[in-house]
């Protein structure tokens, strides 16, 4: 029995089918930028009325497809690209892939505390108060439930402030969320699926099972990017900042058309399989993996069934279609991983 010997030097990278690949870079940016651009485009449009229920669906359609990516797509890869045969034995006597994740998950956890910390004192000095806790209409708490033993008159106010960001409670302003908090929380979620993106680009540009690979990205690409957009198209900024969901999306669309042009350009020295190569992908991906966990598991799942008053106080029939959407998007996206 012949054993093969895996190729950890540079070259390897798979040169058939290159104006398939070239053709590629095209139809996955259109298909992630599609996905990505359609919720944003969509919720700002005058003429283009959408159901609210498909806006639901798409937002906890890409919750599970979010959370799946985190599992199937980020720290199995980076399981195994860290325990590849072409690293020295040191890699193999600790679980670095799963060390890095759970490092990803307690920075994202700080960044997020200190922006929330500096965000509420900031809001303070200015006679208002941050809504930790989701006192607004279908607000989203960041910290915990409420007590559900709220007045009538209480009811009403929520109701009549609802509409509106700010609402007056006694002689100081409510701001459900602020704008860095915002920002800093969509944007935590696209850096890490923005290098998973760029790296699956690399990847598909040399390898050797191509058309099967390219068909499964189109389908992930366009369900992450819907993910990706979904979240986007919720921001509520001032009118300053409409761009801000625009470039996100428009970022997201073109992350993996640049993986694939630069393992293109490099497909004659680029190996995914060498040394060098697990190592990167395999830190990266393990450290995309942590900042998927904790915006899929707390910013998405937990905010939005748990600590949402709108969803807290919704019928059992919407309830069930939220959770019914999303295990659609993660069940999706987890079969998505037998092939890619």
């Amino acid at each position: 029995m012949t054993i093969v010997k895996p190729n950890c030097g540079l070259g390897g990278g798979s040169d058939t089918f290159f104006n398939l690949r070239v053709a590629s870079i095209f139809i996955i940016l259109i298909g992630s930028s599609c996905g990505a651009l359609f919720p944003v485009l969509a919720k700002r449009s005058s003429w283009l009325h959408v159901p609210k229920s498909a806006f639901d669906f798409s937002k906890y359609f890409g919750s599970g497809v979010i959370i799946a990516t985190a599992f199937v797509h980020l720290l199995a890869p980076g399981l195994e690209a860290l325990g590849s045969p072409c690293l020295a034995g040191g890699w193999s006597e600790y679980p670095y892939a799963l060390a890095l994740c759970l490092l990803s998950i307690f920075f994202i956890f700080t960044v997020e505390l200190i922006a929330f910390r500096w965000g509420t004192s900031k809001l303070a000095k200015l006679t208002l108060f941050h809504d930790a806790h989701g006192h607004g209409l279908g607000s989203h708490a960041a910290h915990g439930p409420e007590g559900f033993n709220d007045s009538a008159a209480s009811s009403k106010k929520i109701e009549s402030s609802a509409s509106d960001i700010e609402s007056p409670v006694g002689h100081k302003r409510v701001f459900e969320d602020t704008i860095p908090t915002q920002i800093i929380g969509v944007g935590i979620l696209e850096f890490g699926v923005v290098l998973h993106s760029v790296l699956i680009g690399l990847t598909l540009a040399v390898d050797e099972d191509f058309k099967v690979l390219f068909i499964v990205l189109v389908f992930h690409q366009t369900f992450e990017g819907l993910g990706i957009g979904s979240r986007l198209a919720y921001l509520d900024l001032p009118r300053q900042y409409n761009w801000v969901p625009i470039a996100g999306a428009v970022l997201y669309g073109l992350t993996t058309p640049i993986g694939i042009a630069i393992g293109l350009g490099a497909r004659a020295s680029y190996n995914p399989g060498s040394t060098t190569a697990s190592i990167v992908s395999g830190v990266l991906d393990s450290l995309s993996a942590g900042i998927l966990f904790y915006t899929g598991l707390v910013e998405l799942l937990a905010h939005e069934f748990l600590f949402n008053k709108e969803m807290v106080n919704a019928s059992n029939g919407r309830l069930v279609y939220a959770v019914a959407s999303m295990c659609l998007g993660c069940g999706l996206m987890a079969l998505l991983g037998k092939w890619a």
